[in-house]
């Protein structure tokens, strides 16, 4: 049992490592496709300012996917032990390779649906009791922010170019460009400290989980973690914020050109604008406990700046392919967990 749990553990900091990488792409993709700063030293920005995120936020999204997907009592190694490697197959070895934005945070909930269902069925899901406690659930709520999170991206990148368009009306087009140079530094700082905050609980929330399904083994019993508070010591938070970091350091190109070129031509005050807006939606989401893709809420953003200056300077080509991506990784990853929970089960 020791081994497996370290064997998870490493899995987790393996998800958390690939999250890092894969959403590089989304906190430094408008900073290159401006050219305010080479990949190598946006990648060395946005990882700085994901590990800052330990100052800003407490665990409310950890909390969430520690106790808001399913139930306590059917938590196991094995189960956190296929949720992660499903996620990890279908966020890296499907999506990140072939350059498709995915969200590895949706990733994870489908792993942990998939999982559960396979070992108890729907019961293992926190759904609430009743219609009402069904649309109050973390579960809803999460797969609700697939369409929520991108629209407000979209919607706030839309207005926030309008408004910074707004301001600089006045201004000499080379004046404009070197303010908001220096301000989408800012914006993309805020962003990364955004992905950070988000999507290194969600590695903290399941290390969580195992050391509570673990605790009876002696160097775990001593942290006595309360599944109803879902207990995250610092050691794990610093662990996760510096391997996502990590992650973030070691680039991800290939999704880069997608969100930063492909899905429309940037300019400093449109990447600000974008950033800016993104960075909203995610404050507001870590907040709230809502674990959110982003990869969609820059993706949003991005389109909505696009289309201030018309419809068709957005690609909608390359948005519908990562829409598509966003609908079937949910169940995606869901099918891959279970299938590597029935096989791992049998041990």
């Amino acid at each position: 049992m020791l081994i497996l749990v370290f064997i998870t553990i490493l899995s987790a900091l393996i998800f958390d490592f690939v999250n890092g990488m894969n959403d590089a792409a989304n906190s430094i993709a408008t900073i290159v496709s401006t050219r305010i700063l080479s990949p190598r030293w946006a990648v060395v920005w946005a990882a700085t300012f994901n590990f800052i995120a330990i100052f800003i936020f407490g665990t409310p999204v950890a909390k969430t996917i520690g106790k808001g997907i399913i139930e306590a009592d059917i938590i196991s190694v094995q189960l956190v032990f296929s949720a992660l490697l499903g996620a990890i197959i279908w966020a890296y070895f499907f999506c990140a390779r072939m350059g498709i934005p995915v969200s590895s945070s949706h990733s994870l909930i489908g792993g942990l649906l998939g999982a559960a269902i396979m070992k108890s069925g729907i019961q293992g899901l926190v759904l609430g009791k009743g219609l009402a406690g069904f649309f109050a659930s973390k579960i809803f709520i999460t797969i609700l922010f697939i369409v929520l999170a991108p629209v407000m991206g979209l919607i706030l990148g839309y207005f926030m170019m309008v408004l910074m368009l707004w301001f600089a009306r006045k201004s000499h087009p080379g004046k404009v460009d070197n303010i908001y140079r220096v301000g989408q530094l800012l914006s993309s700082a805020c962003f990364s400290i955004g992905h950070g905050g988000n999507d290194a609980q969600k590695t903290m929330g399941i290390i969580a989980m195992l050391l509570y399904t673990s605790r009876n083994i002696p160097f775990v019993h001593q942290y006595l973690y309360n599944y109803n508070e879902v207990i995250v010591p610092f050691w794990v938070e610093l662990l996760a914020l510096s391997v996502i970091s990590l992650g973030t350091l070691s680039g991800g190109m290939k999704i880069i050109k997608t969100m930063g070129v492909k899905l429309t031509h940037l300019k400093p005050i449109g990447g600000f604008s974008a950033e800016t807006a993104g960075a909203i939606t995610l404050f507001s989401a870590t907040a709230l406990g809502i674990p959110v893709s982003t990869t969609q809420t820059i993706a949003g953003a991005i389109m909505g700046v696009g289309t201030t200056r018309r419809f068709s300077a957005v690609r909608w080509g390359i948005a519908g392919n990562i829409v598509i991506t966003w609908i079937l990784t949910i169940p995606a990853s869901a099918i891959i967990s279970a299938i590597v929970y029935l096989v791992v089960s049998q041990f």
